[in-house]
């Protein structure tokens, strides 16, 4: 049996343990920590106002990032920002736990997102292009499984702070602690010890790749945008603010995590089978699910399994819509994957925004819960209408 080495930078293994752990840092730490640490927050310093405004912010930082990296094209300029977007990741962090200004918290947010985006878009396709392996796309799954792990891990690291009688304030230093260290490995490991050959394919707009088929996909997609926001922002606080449920939501949050660890590669394997257009419908109807399930009811075991229902889908979705788009695409899958990215970012900016304004006309996330069941329901029903039509292209 062939011993690993976890400091070989050519091993698939440190590869993958790598881009996890690279997860792990700029989407665990500089984004979804927010939400497990949102209730303690909202005691003692946020309002759920500002807190959708710092989401919305964060989310606006994550597109702008992310358009902007499906545009680097030179791999070494690909690690350049990558270990850029670990450094903003783990600066940002610091800032959290040492500030309590608002204005500084806004901007830190802002350019925590666009970091997100480095460590996600920029580091996952470092880990492609390195991998060694002739199916990169069940690698590509294992990998991917890294944000179901950013939020286990985040939660239990702050879990653990709150065990030894921590604050929130101490739990953004452990985790800015934390981060600056796993990062060394993740830097190292996802970087090239001598300069290698990359081909750089130039991109055009092709009129003809935005069928009826892909607009409804992009259209289905900022509908998803919206479907993942509103709980990845609130679910602790929502699952707290339901009668006989306060004190749970953080359990939530973390069966969020656990969930979508195995997400990706499920759905994927599924859609393999089935189709992607049947498996993102399914996906997509049992997220709508989840949703509701915390605006008609307060039973305890519905509103886990309402967790257990998002984390479980909104990881592998990301992965079925954008490898659909990758099939549609082409040689050329710079465009379409951009205006995917753009749709579900744009979606991501706006839900904060018309949550916390309905949350602050009724007092409660019951109608903006609603909106936003309604919303990703929209686009079920708009990828039914492209199978219906028979314009479906997968």
């Amino acid at each position: 049996m062939k011993k690993i080495n976890l400091l070989d930078k050519d091993s698939n293994a440190s590869i993958i343990l790598a881009g996890i752990l690279a997860l792990i840092i700029g989407v665990g730490v500089a984004r979804f920590v927010f939400t497990s640490l949102l209730p303690p927050m909202l005691e003692d310093y946020l309002t759920v106002s500002f807190a959708g405004i710092l989401a919305s912010v964060n989310y606006a930082g994550y597109l702008a990032g992310s358009i902007f990296a499906v545009f680097i094209k030179d791999i070494y300029t690909k690690v350049k920002f990558f270990r850029l977007g670990m450094i903003i990741s783990i600066l940002t962090t610091l800032v959290l736990a040492t500030t309590h200004n608002e204005t500084l918290w806004l901007i830190s947010r802002i350019i925590a997102g666009f970091g997100a985006a480095m460590a996600l878009v920029v580091g996952s396709a470092i880990v492609m292009y390195k991998l060694k392996i002739d199916n990169k796309t069940k690698a590509m799954g294992i990998h991917f499984s890294g944000i179901g792990f950013s939020i286990l891990v985040t939660d239990l690291i702050v879990r653990a702070v709150f065990y030894f009688q921590g604050t929130w304030q101490e739990a953004w230093l452990v985790l800015t602690i934390f981060a600056f260290f796993a990062s060394f490995y993740s830097m190292y490991i996802l970087s090239f010890g001598k300069r290698v050959d990359a081909n750089v394919v130039k991109h055009h707009f092709d009129i003809k790749l935005f069928s009826p088929f892909v607009i409804l996909l992009i259209i289905a997609y900022f509908c998803e945008g919206v479907g993942f926001v509103v709980q990845a922002t609130f679910i602790p606080d929502i699952i707290n603010s339901l009668e006989g449920l306060k004190g749970y939501g953080n359990l939530t949050w973390t069966l969020v995590g656990l969930a979508g660890i195995p997400s990706c590669i499920i759905w994927m394997n599924l859609a393999h089978k089935y189709g992607s257009v049947n498996i993102i419908i399914i996906a997509m109807l049992l997220q709508v699910v989840g949703i509701l399930i915390s605006a008609l009811t307060n039973n305890l075991y519905l509103n886990l399994l309402s967790g257990v229902l998002y984390g479980g889908t909104f990881i592998g979705l990301v992965a079925l819509f954008m490898s659909l788009g990758g099939k549609l695409s082409g040689a050329n899958p710079v465009v379409l994957m951009g205006a995917l990215t753009t749709a579900y970012g744009v979606g991501q900016v706006l839900a904060p925004l018309y949550s916390i304004a309905l949350i602050d006309k009724f007092g409660n996330y019951t109608y903006a819960l609603y909106l936003t069941a309604f919303i990703v329901f929209s686009g079920v029903v708009l990828l039914f209408i492209s199978k219906i039509l028979n314009i479906v292209k997968e």
